[in-house]
C-alpha cells in the first residue's frame, strides 16, 4: 500500500499536485492582502482570502480541463465579479478587487504551465495592491502634468520608436546606425528623468551627484551631456550638475577594469596602476565637488520638465558629427596599429577597443606597454567627446568645471601608464 502512494505521487502527478498547490498559494497571496482590504459590516467588499484561494484552485483545475473548461469557468469567475461589483458598496467606485480576483484565476490556470511567472506576476500583482496609498499619492500630488507628458514620451521613444529602428549602419563609411544613435537620445533622457528625480528626492546639493554616478553606468557619455542640459536650464544647478558629470567618469573606470578583467585577467593587472590612479582621483575630484556644493546653501527647488527631447535629439547629432569625423580619420590616415584604432573607436565608447586591446595582449599580439597605450588612448580620445558635449549641451561655467576633471583623470591615466613602463 505505501508504494502504491509513493508511486502515486511521482512523475507528472506530483508536478500537478505541486502547480495546484502553487494555485493556491497565489490565490492566498492575493487574498491576504484583499483581506486587508476587505473591510467590516455591510459595506465590506465581497471577495477575501478564502474566495482568492478557491479562485486560484479554481484557475489551475480549470487548465486541467481543457480550452473549453478554461474558457466555461473564466466565464464564471468573471460574471460573480460583475455580481460582487453589483452588490457591493458603491461609494468606491473602484474595480480593483474584482480585477484582482479575474487575475488571481488566470493566474492559477497560467501556474500549470509556467510556475516562475505565475508566482512572479503574483508578487508583483500582491506588491501593486499593497502600495495602493503611496502609489495615489504618487499620482495626484506628487507626479505633475509635465513630469507625466515626459513619462509618456520617454516610454513612446524606449518601446515604441526603438524597436523599430534598423540596427544596421548607413550614410558615410556606415557609421549612422539609426538603432544606436537614437539608443543614444533615450539614454539621455533617461538620465536626465534619472536626475530630476534625485533632485526631487534628495534636493539638488545630493541627487544630481548621486544621478551622475549611477547614471555613468548606463551611459558617461549621455549623462555629461543631460548633465549639461540641466545645468543650462537652470544656473543654480551648474555646481551639482558638474560634479555629476565628473563622477559619471567614476563609472567608465570601473567598467574598464571589469571589461578588462573579463576579457584576460592579466590585462587588468598590467594596466592596474594606471586605471586604479584614475578611477581614485574621478572618485576624490567628483566627491569633493559634491560636497563643496553640499556646504553651500542649498539650491532651490526648481520645477519644470524632466528633459527636453530637443537636447537629446541635438546632442546625439553631435555624436553623430563625432563618429563620421572619427571614421573619416580612420579612412584617411588608416588603422596604423592597436593604438591609433583604439583611439579613433574611443571617440564614441572607450570599453569596445579596450577589449579589442585586451584580447590582442591575452593573445600575444602586443605587450604590456602597449596594451596600456591604447587603453589610454581610448579613455582619452572618450573624454574628449564628453568635453565637446559639456560645451555643446551646458554652460561655460559647467564645461570649464568638467573640463578640469576630465583633464586631471586623464592626466593621471598617463602618468600611471609613464610610471607602469
Amino acid at each position: 500500500m505505501g508504494r502504491q502512494v509513493d508511486e502515486l505521487f511521482t512523475g507528472d502527478t506530483q508536478q500537478q499536485v505541486i502547480r495546484l498547490a502553487l494555485a493556491v498559494g497565489i490565490g492566498l497571496l492575493l487574498g491576504l492582502e484583499r483581506e486587508r482590504r476587505k473591510g467590516e459590516g455591510p459595506a465590506r467588499s465581497f471577495a477575501g482570502i478564502r474566495t482568492f484561494a478557491l479562485a486560484g484552485l479554481l484557475g489551475g483545475v480549470a487548465a486541467h480541463l481543457g480550452t473549453g473548461g478554461l474558457v466555461t469557468l473564466g466565464a464564471g469567475v468573471a460574471v460573480l465579479a460583475a455580481v460582487g461589483y453589483g452588490l457591493g458598496d458603491r461609494s468606491d467606485p473602484g474595480i480593483t478587487t474584482e480585477v484582482a480576483l479575474l487575475l488571481c484565476f488566470a493566474l492559477g490556470a497560467l501556474a500549470q504551465e509556467s510556475p516562475v511567472p505565475a508566482a512572479a506576476a503574483a508578487v508583483a500583482a500582491t506588491a501593486i495592491l499593497a502600495a495602493r496609498t503611496p502609489i495615489h499619492r504618487f499620482a495626484t500630488r506628487v507626479l505633475t502634468e509635465e513630469e507625466l507628458e515626459d513619462a509618456l514620451i520617454f516610454a513612446a521613444a524606449a518601446v515604441v520608436v526603438l524597436p523599430l529602428l534598423p540596427d544596421r549602419g548607413y550614410g558615410p563609411y556606415g557609421i549612422l546606425n539609426p538603432f544606436r544613435l537614437w539608443l543614444f537620445v533615450v539614454l539621455i533622457m533617461g538620465v536626465s528623468g534619472l536626475g530630476h528625480v534625485a533632485v526631487r528626492a534628495l534636493g539638488p546639493r545630493f541627487g544630481l551627484a548621486v544621478a551622475g554616478l549611477l547614471g555613468g553606468f548606463v551611459s558617461a557619455t549621455a549623462t555629461v551631456g543631460a548633465m549639461g542640459a540641466r545645468a543650462r536650464r537652470a544656473r543654480a544647478y551648474v555646481e551639482p550638475a558638474a560634479a555629476g558629470a565628473v563622477l559619471a567618469t567614476v563609472a567608465t573606470v570601473a567598467q574598464l577594469a571589469v571589461v578588462l578583467a573579463a576579457v584576460s585577467p592579466a590585462s587588468l593587472q598590467a594596466a592596474s596602476l594606471p586605471v586604479a590612479i584614475a578611477g581614485t582621483v574621478a572618485l576624490g575630484y567628483g566627491s569633493v565637488a559634491a560636497f563643496w556644493v553640499a556646504r553651500g546653501a542649498d539650491a532651490p527647488q526648481i520645477g519644470g520638465r524632466a528633459f527636453r527631447l530637443t537636447d537629446a535629439l541635438l546632442l546625439a547629432s553631435l555624436i553623430a558629427g563625432v563618429l563620421l569625423v572619427a571614421a573619416a580619420a580612420e579612412e584617411l590616415f588608416g588603422s596604423r596599429g592597436a593604438i591609433l584604432a583604439a583611439a579613433l573607436a574611443g571617440f564614441a565608447d572607450a570599453h569596445a577597443p579596450a577589449i579589442s586591446a585586451a584580447t590582442l595582449y591575452a593573445e600575444g599580439t602586443i605587450g604590456a606597454g602597449d596594451l596600456r597605450v591604447a587603453v589610454a588612448a581610448a579613455f582619452s580620445t572618450n573624454s574628449l567627446s564628453k568635453a565637446i558635449l559639456a560645451w555643446a549641451a551646458g554652460t561655460p561655467s559647467f564645461a570649464w568645471r568638467v573640463w578640469v576633471g576630465l583633464l586631471a583623470v586623464t592626466a593621471v591615466f598617463w602618468a600611471g601608464v609613464a610610471i607602469a613602463r
